[in-house]
C-alpha cells in the first residue's frame, strides 16, 4: 500500500461500536437477552448476575479487537488502560463507561482526556476521589495524577522535593480535587433504582480555601473555582513541558523498546514531545511522527519486544483471519470468554484488571520489562493456546474457532514451492528473517527426509482435487506440523 496509505488506514477513527449485550442470562429482569445492560439497573442477590455482565463486557472487548481490521485504535485503547488503570470495580457499568472514555480519546487530546479521567466515576472509585472531601482529604488520586499520569516524579533532590513536584503539591492538589462523587452509593437499594453511571460536583464537600502550590509550579495560588477548579489544575500541570516528554516516553516503550538512551531521548523523545506541545497535546500527530520515523523502521527496533498476552492471543485470531461469519453473537461471546478465562488470565494480563495503579509490570519494572510475560507458568499456556488453535480450536454452542491452515496457505503467492511457502510464512509470523539453518529445519518438518518436488506434487494434487478428503488431510497434517513448529519458535513471541 505504501506508507501513506497504510498510515491513513491505521489511524482512521473507527465508528462507535455497538454496546455489549446480554448474550444468554435469563435472570436479569431489566435486560432481555440480546439487549444491552450498560444503562440498566443492577439487581442484587441474583446468582451469576454480576458475573454475566462482566463476561459480556470482556467478550465484547476482545471481539472489538478481533474484528477491527487494520487499525491502531484498540492497541491505543489498551495503552491508555495501562496508563490510566482501574480495577476491582465490581460493576460492569462503571467499567464500560470508563472503557468508552478510553476509546473516545484513543488518538485524541491527552490533556482533555486527563480532565475527563479525573472525574470519571470508575476512577473516582478506584483511587478514592469520591472519598476526598474538605473534612477528610484523600491524596491517592492527586499523588498518582502527578507521579503516574502526567508529569512523573523525577529524581529526589531534597526533603519531599522531586524534580517535577513536591509533597506540598500533592497535599494542595488533593484539596483542589475535593467534592467530586459518583451518583451510586454502595447500597443495594440504590443500585436497583439508579441506572445511569455519572459523576457530579457536591459543593458542600469541596475545600474552598486558597491552595498554594510549590516553586515547582511557580508558587501559583488557586482560589476557589467550584466545579471548574479541577480542570484549572490540569491546565497548570500541563503548562510544564515535562508532561509531553513523560507521555512520549511511555508511547515509545509501548511501541518500540524500553531502553531509552540519551540519544533516543535527544533525537526521538524531545522532537516527539515538541510535536505534542505544538499540537496542543493532540496525541495523533506525535504518534504518527514516531511511526513514520526512520528510527521506528531501524532494523534494531523491529521485533525487540515480547508480545503481551493480548497481542499474542488476539494476534492469532487476526493474523490467521479466523472465520467468525457463521457464529451468532452468543457464540462469539462464549468463544472469546473462554479465550479470556483460559488464556489471558493465566498469561497474567486479564483485561480490565491490571495488578496495580502503575499498570502491568512489563511497562515499568526494571530491569525485566517485557520479559515479565514469559515464565515457567505463562510459557506453557502460550504453547497450549497455539497448539489448541491449530488443532481442536475453541468450541462453544456448536461453533468452533480454529486456524484453517488450508485457507491460510491458499492466500500465499506460491504455496506449492516448499521454500517459498516457508519464506512467506516467515514474513507473516516473524518480525525478522530467520537463518538458513532455521529454514532448513522447518523444511525438514514439512518434508521429513523427502525431496522438495514431493511437496510440489502433493500440494498440486490437493489443489486439483480439493474435495478428496485423504489428500486434504495429508496436506493439512504437514502444514499443521510446520505451523506448530513455527509458532513454538522464540521469533513468534516477538513483535
Amino acid at each position: 500500500m505504501g506508507l501513506d496509505a497504510a498510515m491513513e488506514l491505521l489511524l482512521t477513527e473507527p465508528a462507535v461500536p455497538d454496546h455489549p449485550v446480554n448474550p444468554n442470562f435469563t435472570d436479569d429482569p431489566n435486560t432481555p437477552i440480546g439487549t444491552t445492560w450498560v444503562d440498566k439497573a443492577v439487581t442484587p442477590n441474583v446468582v451469576g448476575f454480576s458475573a454475566y455482565r462482566d463476561q459480556s463486557l470482556r467478550s465484547w472487548t476482545l471481539n472489538l479487537i478481533r474484528s477491527e481490521g487494520v487499525s491502531i485504535h484498540e492497541k491505543m485503547v489498551l495503552f491508555w488502560h495501562n496508563h490510566f488503570p482501574t480495577a476491582d470495580l465490581n460493576d460492569a457499568r462503571y467499567v464500560y463507561k470508563y472503557a468508552s472514555l478510553l476509546r473516545q480519546f484513543a488518538l485524541g487530546n491527552f490533556r482533555d482526556m486527563t480532565k475527563a479521567m479525573t472525574i470519571e466515576p470508575a476512577m473516582l472509585r478506584y483511587l478514592n476521589g469520591r472519598d476526598n472531601t474538605a473534612a477528610s482529604p484523600n491524596e491517592n488520586y492527586a499523588r498518582e495524577l502527578l507521579e503516574l499520569f502526567t508529569i512523573g516524579k523525577g529524581p529526589l533532590v531534597g526533603p519531599n522535593d522531586y524534580t517535577n513536584y513536591t509533597e506540598q503539591d500533592v497535599v494542595e492538589m488533593a484539596k483542589v480535587l475535593t467534592g467530586w462523587v459518583d451518583n451510586i452509593l454502595n447500597t443495594p437499594s440504590n443500585q436497583t433504582v439508579i441506572q445511569s453511571i455519572n459523576s457530579f460536583f457536591a459543593p458542600n464537600r469541596h475545600n474552598t480555601t486558597t491552595k498554594q502550590l510549590s516553586y515547582r509550579f511557580n508558587d501559583i495560588q488557586i482560589s476557589d473555582m467550584g466545579n471548574l477548579e479541577y480542570a484549572h489544575l490540569i491546565d497548570i500541570i500541563f503548562s510544564k513541558d515535562e508532561c509531553a516528554k513523560f507521555i512520549c516516553r511511555k508511547i515509545y516503550l509501548w511501541f518500540v523498546y524500553y531502553d531509552i538512551t540519551q540519544q533516543v531521548e535527544d533525537e526521538v523523545i524531545a522532537p516527539m514531545a515538541q510535536i505534542l506541545v505544538d499540537n496542543d497535546y493532540e496525541i495523533q500527530p506525535a504518534l504518527e511522527a514516531l511511526l513514520r520515523s526512520e528510527h521506528f523502521f531501524d532494523i534494531l527496533n523491529v521485533g525487540p519486544m515480547i508480545k503481551n498476552p493480548v497481542d499474542f492471543t488476539m494476534g492469532v485470531f487476526k493474523t490467521f483471519d479466523i472465520d467468525f461469519s457463521n457464529a451468532n453473537l452468543e457464540q462469539q461471546y462464549r468463544v472469546l470468554w473462554q479465550t479470556f478465562r483460559t488464556t489471558l488470565s493465566t498469561m497474567q494480563m486479564p483485561y480490565y484488571d491490571p495488578p496495580s495503579v502503575a499498570g502491568w509490570k512489563a511497562y515499568y519494572q526494571e530491569p525485566v520489562f517485557y520479559r515479565t510475560w514469559i515464565s515457567a507458568v505463562t510459557l506453557p499456556v502460550r504453547q497450549l493456546y497455539t497448539t489448541r488453535m491449530l488443532n481442536q480450536g475453541i468450541s462453544s454452542s456448536g461453533f468452533t474457532a480454529r486456524i484453517d491452515v488450508l485457507k491460510l496457505v491458499a492466500t500465499l503467492d506460491t504455496p506449492e514451492i516448499a521454500d517459498d511457502l516457508i519464506n512467506e510464512l516467515v514474513k507473516i509470523l516473524f518480525p525478522q528473517p530467520i537463518t538458513q539453518f532455521q529454514h532448513d529445519f522447518l523444511k525438514g518438518i514439512l518434508l521429513p527426509g523427502l525431496p522438495d518436488y514431493e511437496w510440489n506434487i502433493e500440494y498440486g494434487d490437493y489443489v486439483n482435487n480439493p474435495n478428496d478428503v485423504n489428500l486434504a488431510n495429508a496436506v493439512k497434517s504437514k502444514l499443521t506440523n510446520l505451523l506448530s513448529a513455527m509458532m513454538s519458535m522464540p521469533e513468534f513471541y516477538l513483535s
